[in-house]
């Protein structure tokens, strides 16, 4: 049974789009996952399953289920809590002492962007802020708060043509930890 993290894209923002966490979970569990855990009201869940899918199938499957049970789309980014704790390990902003933890965030892609397009946007320099695209991930330091950063979802989904969402440094932390009981 392998244990994975959903993180849904624009829900309960702004009071729109709005999904209660446990009409979440218990979607999840309708689908068939078990160890079904949602962590505040921005949509991240981690379940375990045995279905032998990849995560873009898994996505899919939960991206269908929202539509159908509450009427509108929903991007969904699922990772591997295996995967999630090597990003973790690998946050090239973490070796640097100085680094604030509140200054880093991770951001998820639906899926892989095009190589000529990576190169395009790393050829930029988008000062003070920095970032490091790793596959399907970006790494995020920005000097002040998120909200101020031109580093955001819609930068990264005009720039690469994916879907993004992102979630701050302590947030991803969090969810390994939910994954870990």
């Amino acid at each position: 049974m392998e244990r994975y993290i959903a993180i849904l894209r624009g829900i309960n923002v702004g009071g729109k789009r709005k999904i209660l966490m446990a009409d979440l979970r218990q979607m999840f569990a309708a689908l068939g996952f078990s160890q079904i855990e949602s962590y505040i009201q921005s949509c991240n869940v981690v379940f375990s399953s045995d279905k032998l899918q990849e995560n873009m199938n898994l996505a899919a499957l939960v991206e269908d289920e929202i539509a159908v049970k509450f009427g509108f789309e929903v991007p969904v980014v699922i990772r591997s809590v295996d995967a999630l704790r090597k990003l973790v390990q690998n946050n090239p902003f973490v070796k640097n002492d100085s680094t604030e933890n509140g200054n880093l965030h991770l951001t998820f892609l639906k899926e892989h962007p095009a190589g000529e397009l990576i190169e395009k946007i790393e050829s930029n320099k988008y000062l003070p802020d920095k970032f490091v695209i790793s596959g399907q991930d970006v790494y995020l330091y920005c000097v002040g708060k998120y909200h101020q950063t031109k580093l955001s979802n819609n930068f990264f989904e005009s720039k690469l043509n994916v879907s993004a969402t992102t979630r701050n440094w302590k947030t991803v932390l969090r969810l390994i930890e939910l994954a870990e009981i």
